[in-house]
């Protein structure tokens, strides 16, 4: 399984969807440690269905949500829950380190 894709139009809907904690990778198809980490985001999303959902958004196709969040390099991690975010990793991470903060929310 792989991660959802949202943009824009669908994000506010996914999350407030969402009755568990939410994954959000915000990336860029041209960001060498974005594609680095992109396997490791999917899979999280295999191992988490159903208890989570990990998303990413295009920062280049939603600047708005970058905007709203404050992305200022990417990868960026978003951990909501509830629909608003309580943790945030910057960077390329281990596996561990995100499932901890997603189990923590």
């Amino acid at each position: 399984m792989k991660s959802t894709e949202l943009n824009s139009s669908s994000f506010d809907a996914a999350l407030a969807a969402s009755t568990g904690p939410v994954l959000v990778d915000f990336w860029a198809p041209w960001c060498g440690p974005c594609q680095q980490l992109g396997p490791v985001i999917d899979q999280i999303a295999a191992e988490q269905q159903g208890k989570a959902l990990v998303a990413k958004v295009n920062v280049d196709d939603a600047r708005d949500l970058a905007g709203r969040y404050g992305i200022r390099s990417i990868p960026t991690l978003i951990v909501f829950r509830d629909g608003q975010p309580v943790q945030r990793l910057q960077g390329v991470q281990a596996k561990e380190r995100i499932t901890a903060a997603l189990a923590a929310a």
